[in-house]
Order: structure tokens, then sequence, then C-alpha cells
């Protein structure tokens, strides 16, 4: 089955079948690296500590978003 066959197919479902359907693939994709999540954390732990030192301020919310 070609790709425009299966999305053709997964047109003609219930609005609810194609969630779950894009649900499924999206997780398919979603493979986690411990390399990068321990990059992650080591980054984050490293930001804490230069705040709580002083060396980093944080900033509002409201400054980055705006009003929600």
């Amino acid at each position: 089955m070609s790709t425009e066959e299966i999305i053709n197919s997964a047109l003609k479902l219930a609005p609810e079948e194609r969630f779950e359907l894009i649900d499924r693939v999206l997780h398919s994709l979603d493979r986690p690296d411990p390399e990068i999540d321990r990059i992650w954390i080591e980054e984050a732990e490293r930001r804490l500590a230069a705040y709580r030192a002083g060396e980093a301020k944080g900033v509002p919310a409201e400054d980055i978003f705006g009003d929600f």
C-alpha cells in the first residue's frame, strides 16, 4: 500500500480514529535518547547552579509570553 493510499484511507476514518492513528504514529517516532537526556540534565543543573550563585537572573514569564 502506498503512502497516498494510506493517507486516503486514514482520511475516511472517524475523527477519534484519526486522532488515535496520529497519536500512535507520533509515539512510534519518539525514541528517547539517553545521551541527549543526560546533556539536558547537566545543562539544567548548570543553569540552576548559576542562578543560585547569582550569576544568572530569572526572567518573568509575562516578559517572555506576554499576557496568557
